[in-house]
């Protein structure tokens, strides 16, 4: 979804009656003790913390920022190994693994951790792997007027895991680059900074 859209209201109360009705659906009893607190615990987890990238902005996320005191020479910031997790659209299932970000700052840099912060923005929201490393590459370029940005996203599908095929060791892959990170001397030169080749 892009962040240009309506941020969607939460309904908790009719959140927690869904929940009460799919375990019904299920042929399950919402009276079970071990289930009577469910609806309102699964409510919490998707509201507060699968979800709530919907209530937040890059803009937002992104304000704070420092100037460059000296032109860049495509000079690139990377940072490795920030950890994530997401929600897969197609079966509601998690995914999580490791974003690693680069960009070529404008006339101004951000602090490391508002970089992790963007990937939470995308990432708790239900979205594609493949969506994911986009929008967040987009929106380095974009909301700091970057001369390049790239996203690479390492994860462990559980739809991938533990359904279909069950390929309990598959890592998925999606990169995304914009503006002078296209370049393939750039991507290399990210490649090799990763320990990995292109």
């Amino acid at each position: 979804m892009s962040a240009a859209r309506r941020q969607p209201k939460v309904n908790r109360a009719a959140m927690q009656q869904a929940v009460r009705d799919f375990l019904e659906a299920a042929g399950l009893d919402p009276g079970d003790p071990n289930l009577q607190e469910t609806p309102e615990r699964v409510t919490a987890a998707w509201a507060d913390e699968f979800l709530d990238g919907y209530q937040k902005t890059p803009k937002q996320v992104l304000a704070e920022r420092f100037p460059v005191t000296h032109a860049s020479d495509r000079e690139v910031v990377i940072v490795t190994d920030l950890w994530f997790r997401s929600m897969c659209p197609h079966h509601l299932l998690p995914y999580s693994g490791r974003a690693h970000l680069a960009y070529v700052p404008g006339q101004s840099v951000i602090g490391f951790g508002r970089l992790a912060a963007l990937v939470d923005v995308f990432s708790h929201r239900l979205v594609l792997q493949e969506e994911l490393s986009r929008q967040i590459a987009t929106s380095l370029m974009t909301e700091l007027g970057s001369q390049g940005a790239a996203c690479l996203l390492e994860a462990e599908q559980t739809c991938l895991r533990l359904r279909g095929g069950e390929q309990c060791d598959a890592v998925t892959h999606a990169e995304a680059y914009e503006g002078v990170m296209k370049e393939p001397g750039m991507r290399a030169e990210l490649w090799a900074r990763l320990g990995r080749r292109p």
